[in-house]
């Protein structure tokens, strides 16, 4: 059940919006940014304040990298999949970056630190390859550059 809290977080949100549907997207980061994730109940809560199915608003919430429909890591690092990051040397990137974390692509390491995921593209092809932690975005990473940059969220 959404809180007090959330439903006007909500509600201030969609004033920004030309119909509440058009914010659903915005109405999924605040329960996200309140909870960590968005769980199925949150969905349901949510659909009927936008004028939407539960079916609707999954879609919508499954579709967007940025949602999360599981729980995740303190930190969410996203690597980018792009051709150009690939091009420029992603897999040793990922090698490093599964090797430092202990886990694989959509895992979450055992302290519950980190959460590594793929995302399409980070629109940073002229410094790939690339990565994204929280809202940090770096580029020209590199093999080398992983464990500074993973020490800076310790």
């Amino acid at each position: 059940m959404l809180t007090d809290e959330e439903r006007d977080k909500i509600e201030e949100e969609l004033r920004n919006y030309p119909s509440r549907r058009a914010g659903c997207v915005e109405a999924l980061r605040v329960v996200q940014e309140h909870r960590g994730w968005v769980a199925d109940e949150h969905i349901v809560d949510l659909a009927p304040m936008l004028g939407m199915t539960v079916h609707e608003l999954d879609e919508i919430a499954t579709f967007y990298p940025f949602i999360f429909r599981k729980p995740v890591g303190r930190h969410v690092i996203f690597v980018c999949d792009g051709l150009a990051c690939w091009v420029m040397g992603l897999d040793a990137v990922i090698e490093a970056l599964t090797h430092w974390l202990d886990v694989s692509w959509g895992g979450t390491t055992k302290d519950g630190r980190f959460t590594l995921l793929p995302v399409a593209c980070l629109g940073e092809c002229d410094r790939a390859p690339a990565l994204k932690i929280d809202n940090d975005v770096y580029g020209g990473v590199s093999a080398e550059t992983i464990e500074t940059i993973l020490e800076k969220y310790t």
